[in-house]
């Protein structure tokens, strides 16, 4: 299938050729690529020449990407599209039956992004399907193993595959997401209520002639707590980004009932790059697609930089009022890699913690155990975090689902220093 060719002196058109191809598969495999890049580097092929591998590998690396987290990604496709065609071969045109589909099998997951194997082999590996408790299974599709479940559950939301992440979209829609009930100042009646209802007694004396049968209660109703996500869409955090909204999308969306009425769960959504813009709207829609297609349009500085202290700055002077950010849980999904105003980070984190019930952040940098707070960002961030928590697959998703129907602790015995 691949076609990879490098010898320039039969003719440049087979190079052209290649050139395109290989955009194309970086496309598949989750970039942002243009039809221009693939024309640009080409032209700066022709100016640069082909001298060694070193230079082709520079030359494309300058004219199709151009954010430095993609380079991880371009590197392992360069390696793996621009080679001779001989280690191919026994892949693609191996034995038949099982031992060929070990072998097409095996290639793919040697690869560190399952996007990028989805690209280069389509349909040489196998997925996995949602697991059962996350919803029905198609009709004639094969039942998934355990393993294949719980492969889903610990994969990383940014290698995953296109089969596979829409098998997350769909579990992430069916999570069961219970929020905590907060006592609320107003009374119902009750059989078993913790006052006397005076008011309620003095009528059916006066019914009854001044005799009562039983003493009328009240008890204290609950409500279900607000929750408020501001969510980083910049360029290193859309892949994570996309999925939190699907889960925003399935909060919003769902209808919690309330005695003999129905109601829907008090969610507010923003998302910031380099600009504050509320999206609650835009998600309260029947179709998750349609909705994220709906976010995308209405978003303009989506996959840019990232300005988080000018956008909490923003949220705070004119969300903070207008919300219940005094009962309410907020949710700051971002990596905290912030190099603008690392001051006026820590200022507006502050005045957010110091205004919302407990702040949750979700950072998908969690996912490396390696992982230590060096960055500035992330050190003025931290200290004002009730929760620390990661945010890169299913079972991260599913430990916040557990959290958030928790009550919440004291804010000093959660700081995540402790």
């Amino acid at each position: 299938m691949l076609k990879v060719s490098t010898d320039t002196q039969a003719g440049h058109g087979r190079l052209a050729e290649n050139v395109v191809h290989f955009a194309r598969v970086l496309r598949k495999a989750g970039l942002q690529i243009g039809t221009d890049r693939p024309l640009l580097a080409l032209e700066a092929l022709q100016v640069g020449g082909l001298q060694s591998r070193e230079d082709v590998r520079s030359i494309l690396c300058a004219c199709l990407i151009d954010r430095i987290e993609h380079r991880p990604l371009f590197e392992q496709a360069f390696e793996v599209f621009w080679r001779e065609p001989a280690p191919v071969l026994p892949v693609l045109a191996g034995p038949a039956g099982p031992e060929r589909a070990r072998r097409r099998d095996h290639q793919p997951d040697r690869m560190t992004h399952r996007r990028l194997a989805e690209a280069l082999w389509p349909g040489g590996h196998i997925v996995a399907h949602a697991p059962e408790r996350y919803g029905p299974e198609r009709a004639g599709a094969v039942q998934p193993s355990w393993s294949d479940r719980e492969r889903l559950r610990t994969l990383d939301f940014e290698t995953m595959t296109g089969e596979e992440w829409r098998a997350a979209g769909h579990a992430v829609a069916m999570l069961a997401l219970r929020l905590h009930r907060l006592r609320s100042r107003r009374e119902a009646p009750a059989a078993h209520g913790q006052r006397v209802d005076y008011r309620k007694l003095m009528h059916e004396a006066a019914r009854r002639a001044g005799d009562v049968a039983a003493l009328p209660r009240r008890t204290r109703t609950t409500r279900l707590e607000p929750v408020i996500a501001l969510v980083d869409i910049s360029g290193s955090m859309s892949r994570y980004s996309r999925m939190f909204l699907q889960l925003l999308h399935a909060l919003i969306n769902r209808p919690v009932s309330q005695g003999a009425r129905t109601t829907r769960l008090r969610v507010a959504a923003f998302v910031f790059g380099t600009r504050l813009t509320p999206v609650t709207r835009a998600l309260a829609a029947r179709d998750p697609d349609q909705a994220l297609a709906c976010v995308s349009g209405k978003v303009p500085d989506w996959s840019g930089g990232t300005r988080i202290g000018a956008c909490l700055k923003d949220f705070n002077r004119a969300w903070a009022r207008r919300l219940s950010l005094a009962s309410a849980t907020v949710m700051l999904v971002t990596d905290g890699l912030e190099c603008a105003d690392i001051e006026l980070l820590g200022a507006e984190a502050a005045r957010l913690s110091r205004s919302c019930r407990r702040l949750l952040w979700l950072n998908p940098l969690l996912r490396y155990e390696s992982f230590t707070p060096e960055a500035r960002g992330v050190r003025a961030l931290l200290p004002y975090a009730d929760r620390f928590l990661p945010v890169h697959n299913l079972e991260s998703l599913e430990r916040l689902a557990l959290i958030l129907s928790q009550r919440p602790h004291r804010r000093w015995e959660t700081r995540p220093w402790k």
